[in-house]
């Protein structure tokens, strides 16, 4: 076999073995969504007649909606205030230099490497004393926490690719270093900024295992989900978990969309 067969051999295989991952990730998902126009009640093959008799159970379920607009609450505010503290995280790395600094990157890195169940615990006893458990704002707080670190690393890999002498060349020419952030860093961080909008929004839109332990009575659709679980088998959980799993995909999707434009339209340092 000469060098150019194996080459395509090799190729073939990597293809074929990408194409096998992700059949095997999204064969779930993809029967989730399948089952959820199934008229019978329980999951099973032969399928029974096409129906979107459960799609109209959840339209009228008033404990879904709740749960919605719950996650669309805590979504909305936990991406913006998440955003915002990762876009601030990551400019401290790229303009200052401290002592300590490798320490501060790696806690302010750290909350998506602890195990959801321990972090989940933790937030738990820690706002019961401060009695904020079992709020809105108790899911709000502990997914500020997971999502922060998503944004500043999104924001990081915006922030490499700017040349530094920009931003002091606009306080050269005069520029206060508001107006600086205002006109040169922000402009250029804003594609990583809605970005990290969308991905902290998904994230926070999934999140279900710490939202479990300090939502209390204000449960997200997640929760709600794994509520159905724990009481019956339900053909309304492949509805809700079609609706989340193309909601969060759309936001990943748009979030892809805008940081793979930002590296094709940002000129290379020389």
């Amino acid at each position: 076999m000469n060098d150019f067969n194996r080459s395509r051999f090799i190729e073939i295989g990597l293809r074929f073995y990408v194409v096998l991952s992700f059949a095997f990730v999204f064969a779930p998902i993809a029967a989730s969504f399948i089952f959820s126009f199934n008229s019978d009640r329980f999951p099973s093959i032969p399928l029974g007649a096409f129906s979107t008799e459960w799609y109209r159970a959840v339209a009228n379920d008033p404990l879904v909606w709740d749960g919605l607009g719950n996650t669309l609450f805590v979504g909305i505010i936990v991406s913006v205030v998440s955003t915002a503290l990762g876009f601030g995280a990551a400019y401290t790395d790229f303009r200052y230099r401290f002592f300590g600094k490798p320490v501060y990157m790696a806690l302010a890195l750290l909350p998506p490497t602890i195990p959801v169940v321990i972090l989940g615990l933790a937030m738990l006893a820690y706002l019961s004393r401060i009695n904020l458990s079992g709020q809105s704002v108790s899911v709000i707080i502990a997914h500020i926490v997971i999502c922060s670190p998503f944004a500043m690393a999104i924001s990081r890999l915006r922030l490499s690719q700017m040349d530094p002498d920009l931003e002091a060349a606009a306080w050269n020419l005069g520029a206060s270093e508001w107006a600086a952030m205002r006109y040169v860093i922000v402009p250029f961080c804003l594609p990583a900024i809605f970005g990290a909008l969308f991905i902290t929004m998904a994230v926070s839109f999934d999140e279900f295992a710490i939202a479990w332990f300090v939502s209390g009575l204000n449960e997200t659709l997640p929760v709600k989900v794994l509520g159905f679980l724990q009481g019956q088998v339900s053909p309304r959980i492949n509805v809700i978990g079609t609706f989340v799993f193309v909601t969060s995909m759309t936001l990943v999707i748009i979030a892809q969309i805008l940081l793979t434009r930002q590296t094709r339209e940002t000129p290379a340092k020389d």
